[in-house]
């Protein structure tokens, strides 16, 4: 399908702050307590946990790990609250923040000093509403897929609206509402996903050059290094030239 994705332009730094494996692993409880707070622990009944559970599954996240967060989020015990950041970092470029956290006016802090520190504006919520849609991404391995042309036509009928492989992974891209239509596909075709998650996908990519790219990766290191980051979007536009220069240094 096309070989424009978006996301894929957007989403190698992510990737690479995501290698840090205890921070992996702290997003994923708290998702799964939120998911149990928002559903219940059932996960056939609660979408949000299944997929916490499947991305638990794709990190080899412990057992026990993942039913101690379970059984806390049921104490009632945990006291996650999801909360958003939009703003512009240098060069106009739109960040998007999402936070669970158990202290609002200490996120608040953090978010606010750094969008200062890094000379970016902290919007309202809400702004940046018209950069971002929606979209549902799946990771998918090319060893769970023996036929792609096959393979394809299914993911179509599932809802996919983009498929590119990049390197040796198939990106799946959905509305944001065949999010679940997608999953049910895949557990239907036996191909477990590495990663499945619900992004923010900008309309349009902000060009920059080599300079600004660096700055807004540095601020983006900053925000995904505080506790209560769970993800960080942006609509600059990383081009091969740009990734080539940065792997270079």
């Amino acid at each position: 399908m096309s070989g424009h994705n978006k996301w894929s332009t957007i989403k190698r730094k992510k990737g690479a702050a995501d290698a840090k494996r205890s921070k992996i692993f702290s997003k994923i409880v708290k998702e799964i307590q939120v998911a149990v707070k928002e559903g219940g622990s059932d996960e056939d009944s609660n979408p949000r946990l299944r997929t916490a559970l499947l991305n638990a599954k794709g990190v080899n996240m412990p057992k026990a790990t993942i039913e101690k967060a379970i059984s806390k989020a049921e104490s009632g015990t945990d006291n996650w609250a999801e909360v958003n950041f939009e703003g512009y970092g240098p060069d106009g470029v739109a960040l998007f923040i999402e936070c669970l956290s158990d202290n609002n006016n200490r996120t608040v802090s953090n978010m606010r000093a750094i969008f200062n520190k890094h000379n970016g504006n902290l919007g309202t919520n809400g702004s940046l509403a018209f950069i971002f849609d929606r979209k549902g991404v799946f990771t998918i391995s090319v060893d769970q897929i023996k036929d792609i042309e096959e393979t394809e036509l299914e993911l179509i009928d599932g809802g996919a609206e983009d498929i590119e492989k990049v390197e040796d992974k198939y990106i799946v891209t959905t509305s944001f509402e065949d999010f679940g239509a997608m999953q049910k596909k895949l557990e239907k075709l036996g191909i477990v996903p590495e990663n499945s998650e619900l992004v923010r996908v900008p309309n349009n990519l902000k060009s920059v050059n080599l300079h600004t790219a660096e700055k807004i990766l540095k601020m983006i290191d900053v925000f995904e290094d505080d506790e209560d980051v769970q993800n960080v979007f942006h609509n600059m536009e990383l081009t091969e030239d740009i990734l080539n220069a940065l792997n270079d240094k």
